[in-house]
């Protein structure tokens, strides 16, 4: 049985060493619940360090659904090439962009069901939205946070999304917007895929993958 105690522990242990991830960073930079919405929907299967530059450029130029909607397609993928699928991404944002002007008079909707009716919008991009910009309790799971969680012990799961379900039951609801920011930092920089820092972790010691 996990210890709720203990998860806290960890959490405020991590938060010693917390660095922004990229949403993180944004807001701080106060861009729009649009343009931070964009970003992650761009970050999904590619590196921060590669997406943050290039959305700082684009929005520069680029700020709003009307703005999206009206540039040239090829003019949009030139701009994200570097970053991966860019084409399917490019195609969605501006879909996206005519809806949110059509169904939502522009604003970025506030619930998981409306974000999620977005093309290219998934439920970790979605959920890091309700967590993160409009201070809701959600729990968004990426690669890092399902990697971690099993690796801690926290679960036994097979996907993001199972993973998702698992903690929002042994996760104290106080502690949910940690989950992301926390396991994502850490696991960009220390708990890593491959050949992970485990010699330097300051969780080790909570970790069943660590301990071993």
């Amino acid at each position: 049985m996990v210890d709720k105690m203990e998860i806290g522990v960890i959490f405020s242990i991590l938060s010693k060493t917390h660095q922004p991830t990229m949403l993180e960073h944004l807001k701080q930079l106060k861009y729009t619940p649009f343009q931070l919405l964009i970003a992650t929907l761009l970050s999904a299967r590619s590196k921060d360090s590669t997406v943050i530059p290039i959305v700082k450029d684009m929005f520069g130029m680029y700020s709003n659904p009307g703005d999206f909607v009206n540039i040239d397609l090829k003019i949009l993928e030139k701009i994200i090439y570097k970053i991966g699928f860019y084409r399917v991404k490019a195609r969605n944002i501006q879909k996206l962009s005519k809806i949110l002007l059509e169904k939502y008079n522009g604003k970025v909707p506030h619930t998981l069901e409306g974000m999620t009716s977005l093309p290219g919008v998934g439920r970790k991009t979605a959920n890091c939205m309700l967590n993160q910009v409009f201070h809701q309790p959600a729990i968004a799971v990426d690669i890092h946070v399902h990697r971690i969680s099993n690796r801690l012990g926290w679960v036994r799961t097979k996907s993001p999304e199972e993973t998702e379900m698992a903690l929002q039951k042994i996760v104290p609801h106080n502690e949910w917007i940690n989950v992301n920011s926390l396991l994502v930092d850490h696991g960009q920089r220390i708990c890593l895929p491959i050949n992970p820092q485990c010699e330097v972790c300051t969780i080790r010691k909570y970790c069943e993958f660590g301990k071993k």
